[in-house]
């Protein structure tokens, strides 16, 4: 047991010893985290091989809560989906964690920013490692935790927090429905444990919850449906889908190692993990599928038209993840889930190296962002190009790097899927195409071209190549970018993944074949790629005449779809409204008047009162003398 315990616990270690002591160590936490992460990573590969050809493990470590019929407790689980996804989440936090040695060591929070990443790193691990819904849901809440914290790193600058405070709100939205998932789920099946629910499913298909509608009155709904939707609620705000995905791009007002952990290894992969977690509830509800299905395919084509007009180098990166994870939450929906998840370890290697080859270009640009005033930057980072151009052929789709083998399994299972798989395909290929162009479109602005970043002065030193202590996780990524589908494929890591889920039966149609579909796949990344050089590998007027030309498609990706101006009017500014008429009428029109009336009557009834202790005999005694006169005349008039 202590080996699986060590995984998490050796980031927490880290997080305890630096954070308590952060003062001490005076800019070298490093020494501290790096090592205690690197052997959480050792301990997940010997985790990994263990369970290759093993049985799930089961630990209880703790018994939590015992209280008439309801049990938890703190306890491990390790099985082949916990194991394969420990060694990716622990590979990008350790050179995530090598990576920040160079790009932060200047900053005044270095040591704090060492302490928070070992932390994030120990909630994403005892979120895998749950076996019941409660502690899953204590270590969700616990990475959104700090995703909030290290997102606001930079506090002192207002998009930084504000960015935060977004993070945090919206993701609190999707927890919601998450929780009621969870409360749900306790009264149908009486437990919270993972395994206890899945033998019970099969006795609960065909119960109902109703519901009442003032439009159409009382409805029984599937109960196994609506828990799978409120438990998908969760994921949607966890992994960043239409609709609660403005925080995501918006995330990367944070320190880059962060983003890149973020959204290649931990809190986005939350989500996807839950759905494959949890697929015998989704398998159960063929009607939640067909939403998270169309949830994922529709989040992937929006994320990825908005992607086509950014400018800021780390949010056209945001978006390519927002739009990846719709590819696999759209494999969940069609019950591909083992597809799903190896998309998502491909997925961490080569966004976790975009996002840091991008964090390598900002570091040489001396903090500028915007790609546009970048160009020609290969000649001065030779390593960052070379490894950012495998990334990105990766992202693209392109044989034989790691993206082409996850990517296209996706789009395989969706065509075979019945007439609403082909349209998920189509709607996934186009996607591809337009990955490929905003990906290439990245690639030639930044390392191509002319050099439009010395044109205003603005960078106070040529660029340069970042330090080893960067470019090695660079280099090592890159091996992931390259190598990592196909390892999977010819370990058959789908198979391997799939054992640990229940995984609905395909009914394949003869149409078109596996090759044909990935010839199809390839050629719209392909004509992606070529359209982005046409367009921006080399000078050409054809991106402002098209801009100019289809001006309302143009504004609508480049404001992303208004989706935030929408939120801002429907939500914002409403609740800003009511707050105020409340505060003004409410409070203290109503509240505030009757408790200050109720003390200006008192101080004012005071006041008079003590004009009558004049501390004069005289007065006293005519007081008392009126007094007597009227009690006597009381007592005449009376009688």
């Amino acid at each position: 047991m202590l080996p699986y315990l060590l995984i998490p616990l050796l980031p927490f270690a880290g997080f305890l010893l630096v954070g308590i002591f952060w003062p001490y160590f005076r800019g070298k936490g490093h020494w501290i985290t790096v090592p205690l992460v690197t052997l959480s990573w050792v301990f997940s590969v010997r985790a990994f091989m263990v369970t290759l050809n093993g049985p799930p493990l089961h630990f209880v470590l703790y018994n939590w809560i015992h209280s008439g019929h309801f049990d938890a407790s703190i306890s491990l689980m390790v099985d082949h989906l916990t194991a394969t996804m420990l060694v990716m989440v622990s590979t990008v936090s350790a050179l995530t964690h090598l990576y920040t040695v160079g790009y932060m060591k200047d900053d005044s929070g270095y040591d704090r920013f060492f302490a928070y990443i070992s932390l994030f790193t120990f909630s994403m691990d005892m979120l895998l490692l749950s076996d019941n819904l409660l502690e899953l849901f204590i270590f969700w809440e616990a990475v959104g935790f700090c995703s909030y914290i290290l997102i606001a790193h930079w506090y002192e600058r207002k998009p930084s927090w504000v960015a935060a405070n977004e993070a945090f709100i919206m993701n609190r939205v999707g927890d919601f429905g998450f929780l009621l998932g969870i409360f749900l789920t306790y009264s149908v099946f009486g437990t919270l444990d993972y395994q206890t629910i899945f033998r019970q499913i099969p006795a609960h298909l065909n119960d109902t919850i109703v519901a009442f509608s003032a439009f159409h009155g009382t409805t029984p709904y599937s109960v196994m449906t609506v828990i799978a939707l409120l438990l998908f609620v969760g994921a949607v705000g966890k992994s960043a889908q239409l609709p609660l995905h403005t925080w995501l791009p918006n995330a990367m007002e944070g320190p880059t190692p962060i983003s890149a952990l973020i959204h290649a290894a931990t809190m986005v992969t939350a989500g996807i993990f839950m759905i494959a977690r949890l697929s015998p509830i989704y398998n159960a509800s063929p009607a939640a599928l067909h939403v998270v299905a169309w949830t994922g395919a529709l989040t992937a084509i929006v994320a990825a038209t908005i992607a086509l007009t950014q400018r800021d180098i780390k949010k056209i990166v945001a978006y390519s993840t927002m739009s990846q994870l719709g590819y696999m939450v759209m494999a969940c929906g069609i019950g591909a889930y083992g597809a799903g998840i190896f998309h998502l370890l491909t997925h961490g290697f080569f966004k976790a190296l975009l996002f840091l080859g991008a964090g390598s270009v900002i570091h040489s640009l001396s903090g500028e962002q915007d790609v546009f005033r970048m160009g020609g930057l290969s000649k001065y980072m030779k390593i960052t190009f070379v490894t950012m151009l495998l990334g990105s052929l990766a992202l693209s789709g392109i044989p034989p790097f790691a993206g082409f083998y996850s990517k296209d399994l996706i789009l395989s299972n969706a065509f075979h899927d019945g007439s609403l798989g082909h349209i998920l395909w189509l709607i996934g290929v186009v996607t591809a195409g337009l990955t490929a162009f905003y990906t290439f479109r990245l690639v030639f602005m930044v390392f191509s071209g002319k050099e439009r970043f010395a044109q205003d002065g603005h960078h106070g030193h040529a660029p340069h190549e970042s330090p080893l202590v960067m470019t090695l996780p660079l280099v090592l990524l890159s091996l992931g970018a390259i190598f990592g589908g196909l390892i999977g494929e010819h370990y058959d890591v789908v198979g391997f993944l799939s054992q640990d889920m229940s995984i609905p039966h395909f009914a394949l149609r003869p149409e078109l074949s596996d090759s044909a579909l990935k010839i199809i796949s390839v050629v719209a990344g392909g004509l992606g790629i070529a359209l982005a050089y046409l367009f921006y590998g080399r000078s050409s007027n054809v991106p402002a005449m098209l801009a100019n030309g289809l001006r309302p498609l143009y504004l609508i990706s480049l404001n992303k779809w208004f989706f935030e101006e929408l939120y801002d009017n429907v939500f914002t500014r409403p609740t800003i409204f009511l707050s105020y008429l409340l505060w003004k009428e409410l409070d203290k029109g109503v509240i505030d008047m009757a408790v200050n009336g109720v003390a200006s009557f008192c101080q004012n009834s005071g006041g008079a009162m003590r004009r009558l202790q004049t501390g004069q005999l005289q007065n006293y005694a005519l007081v008392m003398a009126l007094g007597l006169f009227g009690m006597v005349s009381l007592f005449l008039f009376m009688k």
